[in-house]
């Protein structure tokens, strides 16, 4: 009878952990660098091998992963969605709601949310708009864009709608609209960016405009 080799070790499972994590971290850092070089050279003006050339990755790394330049503007724009903490900015606001009971509070933390992502979103919405003219795939990706926030702005507006809070001459479509043109990176680049208004002045003053507008005035003002 053959003798078994008892000294032969199992195979060890493949642990491709630590692969995605490096990859995620490689995938972030491209991201860094083209959101820089983008807001820094403008669109037309930054190439795939600068970006590539920067980041310390290959051409075709990027290519893959992001299909090119129009893919990466996506990637910078839904992170920059997310705003600064581990959880986005959007969900902490509907779970801010849900345990909030006055429109006016709720409006007042919607104007911090805006100081915390306006930073982040406004100049990359900028830099869409402006590529938008030159680029198919950026105007393709302008539309989606713009279409995001009027869902996002109507599921806000909704919101007040069936809680009974806003005024009653107002139809949610207005509701929708005011709150997309507060939130307009127009807005962030007047203000803030030209006219040097701080950040939580530019956030009060979008809460501010948002309950004058959307809200009947408290009782006994």
């Amino acid at each position: 009878m053959d003798q078994i080799d008892t000294d032969v070790k199992p195979r060890r499972r493949y642990d491709a952990t630590r692969r995605r994590r490096q990859a995620q971290l490689t995938r972030q850092a491209v991201v860094d660098v083209a959101r820089q070089l983008l807001l820094t050279r403008g669109y037309a003006g930054t190439t795939i091998a600068a970006i590539a050339g920067e980041a310390d990755v290959s051409v075709e790394m990027i290519y893959k992963a992001f299909g090119g330049k129009p893919g990466l503007v996506r990637a910078i724009w839904e992170r920059a969605l997310a705003g600064a903490g581990p959880i986005s900015a959007y969900r902490r606001s509907d779970t801010m709601r849900l345990h909030e009971t006055d429109a006016r509070a709720v409006i007042r933390q919607w104007g911090t949310f805006t100081t915390e992502v306006a930073p982040r979103v406004a100049p990359i919405l900028l830099l869409i708009r402006t590529a938008a003219a030159i680029d198919p795939d950026m105007a393709a990706l302008h539309a989606e864009v713009i279409q995001e926030q009027l869902m996002r702005m109507e599921h806000n507006a909704r919101y007040l709608f069936e809680r009974g809070d806003l005024r009653p001459d107002l139809s949610l479509a207005q509701a929708r609209d005011v709150m997309l043109v507060y939130s307009s990176p127009e807005v962030y680049d007047l203000l803030v960016l030209r006219q040097g208004w701080p950040l939580e002045r530019y956030g009060d003053f979008v809460a501010n405009g948002l309950m004058a507008a959307l809200l009947l005035p408290p009782t006994g003002a």
